[in-house]
Formats: structure tokens, sequence, C-alpha cells
């Protein structure tokens, strides 16, 4: 019999596989579908998802970080993995791992070129990122006479794919924005096609942007925060499957007396008897301290118990006043894309940080009946 461990991270994987399948019921069938699996899988267990996901016939993987990509080929993962972030030391292990590097800019585009040809490579698949308006990575539409004539010149390189990356695409009021983010990167497509001969991909959807811009689908869409559960609008959220469950238990219950205080710095000092919980779990776990003073909360016996002052670093204390528990009874932080987002609001953070915050310490338990 499986005794399960005081804190953990339960994941679903069957949820999981349900998440997959109805975004490839958004998409036409000849669509393809990159599942994102980047930090440690949005928090939950990066080979676990990707194990699952190949089995579901998945077309790509992408990661943020090289060894992100190692990880999962040492773990037995074989289809394609695009590295979103490459660096200039990164170079032999995309060769070693058959890793494909995102070129974002002429600086990391030469260091890879100087590379192959020191080791005598042809064709290495890479991608190319343009900046259609995020501003973070990528060539400009400006760029594309220069790296024509690089790809003509050069033939280490062969490109596997031409994308980039929608800025607003949950929020419908930045929708003009986003259509013209679209006509952006069709304009850089028209352009790279006519001196490209040879087909690649073209994917430019994240996971709002594949729900709410169909039109911009292409050959490939990206799904990271849909694939756990989450898509930024109730109406599709509440189509998805939460991912992950998050819990605890009670190791101690104290009787605070009026006036007496709770944890560091007295930040809760308490104005009637109060029965409070202590639980092992704090910000070294991911439970960040902005949950502190009652905008956290966690559910015990199905009732909310707030957070009673600071949260520490391995421990918080939760009010349970009027709450039928014991030590022992098991606690739940989260284990529904609801309760998620109500803490994310709670605290001024949005359901991303949450998940990817919570801690590599937490053991996770993979479901997969």
């Amino acid at each position: 019999m499986r005794e399960d461990p005081m804190t953990f991270l339960s994941i679903d994987l069957n949820a999981l596989a349900y998440n997959y399948h109805f975004f490839k019921s958004q998409v036409k069938k000849q669509t393809k579908v990159l599942a994102v699996i980047k930090a440690f899988a949005y928090g939950h267990e990066a080979v676990a998802i990707a194990k699952r996901l190949e089995k579901e016939k998945v077309a790509y993987f992408a990661v943020a970080y090289t060894q992100e990509g190692v990880n999962l080929r040492k773990a037995g993962i074989t289809i394609p993995i695009l590295v979103l972030h490459p660096q200039k030391v990164d170079v032999q292990n995309c060769i070693d791992f058959q890793l494909e590097p995102n070129i974002y800019s002429f600086k990391i585009l030469k260091v890879f070129q100087k590379f192959f040809q020191k080791v005598e490579i042809e064709q290495f698949p890479i991608h190319l990122k343009f900046n259609t308006g995020l501003n973070r990575l990528g060539f400009s539409e400006d760029d594309i006479p220069d790296l024509l004539s690089n790809f003509n010149s050069n033939t280490t390189c062969r490109i596997v794919s031409v994308f980039s990356h929608l800025v607003a695409s949950e929020d419908l009021k930045e929708r003009n924005f986003t259509l013209n983010q679209i006509q952006a990167y069709k304009n850089i497509l028209e352009k790279i096609q006519k001196k490209i001969k040879y087909p690649f991909i073209k994917h430019l959807t994240n996971t709002s942007g594949t729900l709410n811009y169909p039109e911009a689908h292409f050959d490939m869409v990206r799904i990271g925060i849909g694939l756990y559960g989450y898509a930024n609008n109730p109406k599709w959220t509440g189509q998805l499957k939460n991912v992950g469950k998050f819990q605890s238990v009670i190791s101690q219950i104290y009787s605070v007396k009026k006036g007496e205080s709770i944890g560091y710095n007295r930040a809760f000092i308490a104005k009637k008897e109060t029965i409070s919980a202590t639980i092992p779990i704090g910000h070294a776990d991911g439970i960040p301290r902005t949950w502190g003073n009652g905008k956290g909360f966690v559910r015990i016996a199905e009732q909310k118990a707030p957070i009673l002052g600071n949260v520490c670093m391995d421990m918080i204390m939760v009010d349970v006043t009027g709450i039928d528990c014991k030590e022992g009874d098991r606690v739940i932080i989260f284990d529904t894309q609801k309760t998620l987002e109500e803490l994310a609001k709670n605290t001024g953070t949005i359901s991303y940080e949450l998940l990817t915050a919570i801690s590599q310490r937490v053991p996770r338990i993979i479901v997969d009946k």
C-alpha cells in the first residue's frame, strides 16, 4: 500500500491527454500541435508529461533552454524538440542531443553556423523567430534580405520553421493589435517564401491565440498553459481539466488566545480566541509571501482556511476556527482551476507564476489510471 508524502503535487496524465485532444479538436486535421513543456512543464513534471504526450502523437515539443531538452532526450523522448532560447554555449548539446535551436539574432546565427562549419555539419535544422510586437526576441522584417542572403551562401543550416509570438491574444480589447501582428507575420512569410523554395512550418498562436484566432493557426499551433487546464478565459478553461492537485496535511493545531500573535514579526494578533493549524509548506515550496495575512488560503474539510500572519520558509499557519479538523487531516492548496485563479487574483499575479513556482522539493505523484 502506497503512503503518500505529507506534501505533494499529484499530476493527472489522463486530464493532460484530455486537454491535448481538446486542442486537437480546435484545429484542422493537418494542423500540427506543438506542446510547450518548459519550466518543468509549467511546474508539473516534464518527463512524465512528455512521455504521455508523445504517446498521444503530439508533433513537437518546445522548451525554453537547452538543458531542458537534454533532460528529455536522456529520458527517452524522440520527437523533435525546439529550444526557444538557446545560448552560444549550447551548440554542442544541440548537435549531440538532436535539439533544434530557435535562431533569433544574427549574433546567435553566426555562433551556430561557425560551429557547424568547424565540425562539417550540413543542413542542421533550425527555426527562425521574428518579432512582430512583443519586442523580446527575434529578427525584424527589415532583416529578411540579409537573412536570405546568408542562407543562400551558407548551407550549414536548414530552416524548419518560421514563427512569431502574439502579445495579447487573450485580451480581446487588444484585438486590433493582434490582427496587426497576424498581418505582419503574413508579410514576413510572403517575403521568405519567395526566396526559400523548400517547405517550412509556419506557427504563430499560443493557447489563447489558438482559441481566439482560428484564422492564424497556419501549419502548427503552440499549446502551453492550456495543456495543464488553463486558457485565460472562463469560457475555455471550463472546457479543460485541471492536471495538477497540490496538497499537504495539518502538522499541529494551536489554540491562540486573544491578544497573542502568530508567526514572524507578530503579523497576526488574535482579536478573539483563534484555532490555528500549522501546514508543512512555505515559500520554499512555492507558497509566496504575498499569500500571507489572509490573502491566500487553503481548503480543509471543504472549507476555506485563510493564512494567518506571514508565510514562513517551510510552514504556513491557517485559521481553522469553526472547522472540524484534526492533526494529520488532508489540506488542499489547489485542486481546481477556479481555486488557483482566485489565489492568483487575490495576490496580484497569474496562474502561470503560481504553477511554475512550485518547488522541485515538492514530490510529484503521477496519476495514470
